[in-house]
């Protein structure tokens, strides 16, 4: 799929993105390029790989914290077990 000038201002008046006209030409053609390598990874023969859901291999499981101490000593400010922060409702 080529990009052309057209495309380019349609697709920032959409986007409602000022870009100015001397830039049209060199946004076409990064934009281009990104097209290109998109299609090679079309190409990728993906056949018997698995989707990846997470790159985190452990188990997500909920605790309670552990140690409140050590949770709370990265804090700027705490009192006990808590974290202070600053009041935001009036």
């Amino acid at each position: 799929m080529a990009i052309d000038a057209a495309t380019v201002r349609k697709v920032a008046r959409l986007a409602r993105i000022a870009e100015p006209e001397e830039r049209i030409e060199a946004l076409a053609n990064e934009l281009n390029g990104i097209m290109t390598w998109i299609e090679q990874l079309a190409e990728v023969d993906t056949e018997g790989c698995e989707p990846l859901t997470s790159v985190v291999a452990a188990d997500d499981v909920v605790t309670m914290g552990g140690d409140p101490a050590r949770v709370t000593s990265n804090a700027p400010k705490s009192v006990g077990n808590f974290f202070v922060v600053p009041k935001v409702v009036e």
